[in-house]
C-alpha cells in the first residue's frame, strides 16, 4: 500500500514541477490512488450535485455512499478553504468529508476536523513526499472508506438531523433569494439608460 501512495506522490511531483497544472490535473492521479488503496469502493470524479453543492469526488461501496472529497489546487491555503461558505455548507450536510489539495488530507466527519495528515510538501517549485506519514494516512483513508454513517433511533436525533438540514437550506435560499433581488436591481438600473 505504501507503494502506491509513493507512486501517487511521484505522479503528482512530476506534473507539479511541470508548472502547467491546475487541480484538475491531478484528479485521476487521486482517483487511482483511492481505488488502489480501497479496491471495494468506486471513486466518481464530478458526481452529480448534492443538495449542498457539488462537492469533487463521491465514494461508493455499490450504490451507498461513503463519503465525499473536495480537492483544490496545490498550494491553496486550507484553513481558508474550510472556512468559505461552500466548505460550511458541506461541513453541514456531509457527515463523511475529505478535504485536500492533493499533499495534505483533512478528514472531516460529522462537521469536525479529526486528522490532518500531509503526504508531501509542495511550494515555489519543489516537492518531496513525506514518506513517514504515508502509514497514517493509509489508516486514515481506509477509515474514511468504511464509513457507514448512523442510523436514526430516536425522534430527538431525527430532530437534530432536520433541524440542521432546515438551516442550511435556510441560508441557500436565502442567498438566492438575495441574489436575485441584487439582480433585478440591476436589470432595472440597465433598462432606465
Amino acid at each position: 500500500m505504501k507503494k502506491l501512495v509513493g507512486q501517487y506522490c511521484r505522479d503528482i511531483q512530476r506534473r507539479f514541477k511541470a508548472g502547467i497544472s491546475t487541480e484538475h490535473s491531478y484528479r485521476a492521479d487521486l482517483q487511482n490512488l483511492l481505488e488502489g488503496l480501497i479496491p471495494e469502493i468506486a471513486v466518481t470524479n464530478e458526481p452529480k450535485r448534492q443538495d449542498c453543492g457539488a462537492p469533487d469526488f463521491i465514494a461508493q461501496k455499490g450504490e451507498i455512499p461513503v463519503g465525499y472529497i473536495e480537492a483544490k489546487d496545490i498550494g491553496i491555503d486550507l484553513d481558508r478553504a474550510e472556512k468559505t461558505d461552500q466548505l460550511k455548507r458541506y461541513k453541514g450536510s456531509l457527515n463523511n468529508l475529505v478535504l485536500t489539495d492533493y499533499v495534505e488530507f483533512r478528514f472531516i466527519r460529522d462537521g469536525v476536523t479529526q486528522k490532518k495528515i500531509k503526504i508531501a510538501e509542495a511550494d515555489n517549485g519543489h516537492f518531496k513526499p513525506i514518506s513517514e506519514n504515508f502509514d497514517s494516512f493509509i489508516t486514515y483513508i481506509t477509515d474514511f472508506s468504511s464509513y457507514q454513517g448512523y442510523t436514526i433511533k430516536s425522534s430527538e436525533t431525527l430532530a437534530r438531523v432536520m433541524a440542521k438540514k432546515a438551516r442550511m437550506m435556510e441560508e441557500v435560499i436565502y442567498k438566492a433569494v438575495l441574489n436575485e433581488d441584487e439582480n433585478n436591481s440591476l436589470k432595472s438600473s440597465l433598462r432606465r439608460l
